[in-house]
């Protein structure tokens, strides 16, 4: 059964594109195509990649643009004893961190966000899905400091499966415009929430989308904005919350 139409602010279902790593494609392919129909998206920035600690005069102005620069921590840290995991930094292995580092780095983050945006609301994004620091969830850390956070388990969301600080996201990797198209018609056939992940765009990440595809379902969304409301994740949360 679908969602009353007035769940999504006055639309059949949500949209929000996010876009992980700070990766220079998103300012190279990304903002170019979302700009040149006036999409807004979610930028989750780590901010020790040189995307965005060489690039930050651009990321200023994506922020002016109306996108949203999400938190994805200083340094993106993973659980390294997982299988293909021989990208993790020893010092970046999450294992090895505390409650209170990676407290600090979050925090950081945020402080070097708002020098770039002025904003003090932002959402954050898990490194890898991760949330445990040994056996203790650091979500409540996010829930202070934070208006939502997304995961990574791919799932269409209605309002009352919502979990705020664990948003479900569909990883997009070598899919076709239409099968991310699809994606879309179902979320609005069913009056759900659909949150994209985006890494690479055309390159620039092992976990990538060709330009064509991309560029088809930007298209799509933007056809369509009457029926679908697509705003970055800050604005979905907050209007959901109220």
């Amino acid at each position: 059964m679908a969602q009353q139409s007035g769940t999504w602010n006055g639309k059949k279902s949500a949209v929000v594109l996010t876009y992980d790593d700070a990766i220079d494609v998103h300012l190279d392919h990304a903002i170019p195509a979302l700009d040149s129909l006036g999409l807004k998206a979610t930028f989750y920035l780590s901010v020790d990649s040189p995307g965005f600690s060489e690039r930050t005069d651009e990321w200023t102005l994506v922020a002016k643009h109306g996108h949203e620069l999400g938190n994805h921590t200083m340094y993106h840290p993973c659980a390294g004893n997982k299988p293909d995991r021989d990208w993790v930094r020893t010092e970046y292995d999450l294992a090895t961190y505390s409650l209170d580092r990676i407290q600090k780095e979050i925090l950081a983050t945020n402080f070097v966000l708002q020098e770039i945006d002025g904003k003090k609301e932002r959402t954050f994004a898990y490194p890898c899905g991760e949330y445990m620091v040994g056996d203790t969830s650091y979500i409540p850390l996010v829930e202070k400091n934070f208006v939502s956070a997304r995961g990574v388990v791919a799932r269409m969301l209605t309002k009352s499966n919502l979990d705020f600080y664990n948003v479900n996201s569909y990883t997009v990797h070598g899919q076709s415009g239409e099968e991310l198209i699809n994606l879309v018609k179902q979320a609005v056939e069913h009056g759900r929430l659909l949150v994209f992940m985006f890494h690479g765009i055309g390159g620039g990440h092992s976990i990538d989308v060709d330009l064509e595809a991309h560029s088809a379902l930007l298209h799509y969304l933007k056809v369509h904005e009457q029926e679908i409301w697509i705003a970055p994740m800050v604005e979905v949360a907050t209007y959901l919350r109220k």
